[in-house]
């Protein structure tokens, strides 16, 4: 659709973080979830059937011709017709969703969200190349060391100069547009994933929460995402 954010330097990502000053002190920083122009950047590159544990799906392959990233679509039953599709966008966690960590709550939440699609024999699940939070995998590794040390997941990005969330849902958009989706009912904890979908162009007509994952080893992030990020994790 527009423009990727591109990561600002040290100085500059800084700089960011001095000019906003919050009423709160613990309020996240701004995220930047939307880009600049209407370009569409997302390219269908190809698919394929994809058995799973959960059923089986049709795997679309994205690629975004201005960073090279790559992202997917899976994709179950039939979604042409105009009922609101069931889908989760869910942002890539290689340590939840692979290596099943109980630092965060991501892979089980993407492993309901895909058992809940299967229940229903018919949605998507877009899956956004976006590890960290958009930070990377070796920031989230540094940001998990500080957070060894005692911090918050938000005190330990912006301790290493880092974005809270530097995410693209927008690129969800291109992707519901390339399967001709027009509304869905979203499966998150998140509103401000639900805010800029919706700021998208996309018709939320439901909210339907995920509260699974939950662990002592993960209690201190998920009451993070809470009370500093605003996620729902009682509804």
């Amino acid at each position: 659709m527009v423009k990727p954010n591109r990561m600002p330097t040290t100085k500059q990502k800084t700089l960011y973080f001095f000019q906003w000053q919050p009423e709160n002190p613990f309020q996240a920083a701004p995220s930047t979830h939307t880009r600049k122009t209407t370009t569409m950047t997302l390219q269908h590159i190809t698919s394929c059937r994809l058995p799973t544990e959960h059923g089986i799906y049709q795997m679309h392959g994205y690629q975004d011709s201005q960073t090279g990233q790559e992202h997917i679509a899976l994709v179950m039953g039939d979604i042409t017709t105009p009922e609101p599709v069931l889908s989760r966008v869910h942002s890539e966690c290689l340590t939840g969703d692979a290596l099943f960590s109980q630092k965060c709550d991501c892979g089980p939440q993407l492993k309901a969200a895909m058992q809940a699609v299967a229940a229903e024999g018919r949605g998507v699940i877009v899956y956004l190349r976006q590890e960290g939070r958009g930070i990377g995998l070796i920031n989230k590794i540094r940001a998990y060391a500080l957070q060894d040390k005692g911090m918050d997941t938000v005190e330990a990005n912006l301790a290493l100069g880092l974005p809270v969330d530097a995410r693209d849902f927008t690129l969800a958009k291109e992707i519901y547009d390339h399967l001709g989706i027009r509304s869905i009912r979203l499966l998150t904890n998140n509103p401000e994933k639900v805010h800029t979908l919706q700021q998208a162009g996309i018709h939320i007509t439901e909210r339907l929460p995920l509260h699974v994952g939950i662990h002592p080893e993960n209690q201190n992030y998920l009451n993070t995402k809470a009370q500093k990020l605003n996620h729902m994790m009682k509804d």
